[in-house]
């Protein structure tokens, strides 16, 4: 997998990362138990901090999608399913334009939940 990084944008470095292994995972080009660049690899290739690219990989585990193991580094969880990631995604995309809307949780909620019925 090819990663990149645009350091004009907006969005934080670590954040993109993190983003391209996600969709990674979502279109199949990661696999369960796929190894992900070391670390420092990876920064060296994107020229930036290692922090960053641990900064990325920890949000990462936190999402449950990889697990971090000393000596084995990266790797892509079993369970990650690229179907309910899109799904986050998507839940991701919708809070941010309900927030640049200026809707609080309850009123995001009451959309999702008008929404979800039949």
């Amino acid at each position: 997998m090819l990663f990149r990084v645009d350091v004009a944008a907006g969005e934080p470095l670590a954040d993109q990362i993190a983003a391209q292994v996600r969709g990674g995972i979502m279109r199949g080009e990661l696999s369960a138990g796929e190894r992900l660049p070391a670390a420092r690899e990876l920064a060296d290739v994107l020229d930036v901090n290692l922090h960053t690219v641990l900064r990325a990989y920890g949000q990462l585990r936190d999402e449950e999608l990889i697990e971090l193991r000393r000596g084995r580094g990266a790797v892509v969880r079993g369970d990650a399913d690229g179907a309910r990631l899109r799904l986050a995604e998507l839940a991701r995309q919708f809070v941010r334009e309900a927030r640049r809307q200026g809707l609080g949780e309850t009123e995001m909620l009451e959309i999702v939940v008008k929404e979800a019925r039949p």
